[in-house]
């Protein structure tokens, strides 16, 4: 069926009421696309009743043919422990092999075990060295860490002014961590009005856990208009 369907006639068919049970179809006669489609879907319980240890064979059996996409969220199941137990190792080989074949958010996931040193032997120039290949692909998580980098001097000398560059590209990009972080360079600069408008979305972007870091943040900070209309955003998200 799949194979004889034009691309227009799939993305319809998809679309329709019969949607769980087509990708299912495709993801039973083996194609990996709709096979990490259908994981994904059990793992969130979207469409379907949540089951992360089915939603973690589909993606085991989509990464067996080299789909890329899908050798990744292996290695994300075995991270956090998504229908499998965790196992910081096999994530961590999970990501590097990904990475390696080209994909751009295994590049962060494995820069990241390799910044903590979680399931691989600590490497922070590694790790820098990944997140630049990310981030050179527009991946803006990855531009963001690059900028912690800068302003840690985490493999590289302390660099404020590349650090703030990042931040914002990683802001631009969408990334609710680099709105924030490039809301707090624009409060050391005095901006705060415009640092209040990223304080906004990278409370709209972030999750809840996020929101209410973000909130304890702004009952340190020592400048009233920055702490009460920073809390009026949050309010408003």
């Amino acid at each position: 069926m799949w194979a004889t369907m034009s691309p227009a006639a799939a993305r319809e068919a998809l679309a329709g009421p019969a949607r769980v049970a087509l990708i299912r179809d495709a993801a039973e006669s083996g194609l990996a696309e709709a096979q990490a489609v259908l994981g994904q879907m059990l793992l969130d319980g979207t469409e379907l009743p949540a089951d992360a240890r089915a939603g973690f064979g589909w993606f085991m059996r989509a990464a067996a043919q080299e789909y890329l996409p899908a050798l990744n969220m292996v290695g994300r199941c075995y991270e956090l422990g998504w229908g499998v137990t965790p196992d910081a190792a096999r994530a961590a080989e999970c990501y590097r092999v990904a990475a390696e074949r080209g994909s751009t958010e295994a590049m962060y996931n494995y820069a990241t075990q390799l910044a903590l040193g979680r399931g691989a032997a600590e490497d922070k120039s590694a790790a820098l060295a990944w997140l630049r290949r990310a981030a050179a692909r527009g991946f803006a998580k990855a531009e963001n860490f690059v900028g912690s980098f800068h302003e840690d001097g985490w493999a590289t000398p302390v660099d404020l002014l590349a650090a703030t560059q990042c931040y914002a590209r990683a802001a631009h990009g969408g990334d609710f961590r680099g709105c924030f972080n490039h809301a707090r360079m624009l409060v050391g600069k005095g901006r705060v009005r415009e640092a209040l408008a990223w304080i906004g979305k990278a409370a709209m972007l972030g999750t809840p856990r996020f929101r209410e870091q973000l909130r304890d943040w702004l009952a340190g900070q020592g400048d009233a208009e920055l702490r009460l209309r920073g809390v009026a955003v949050l309010d408003r998200c």
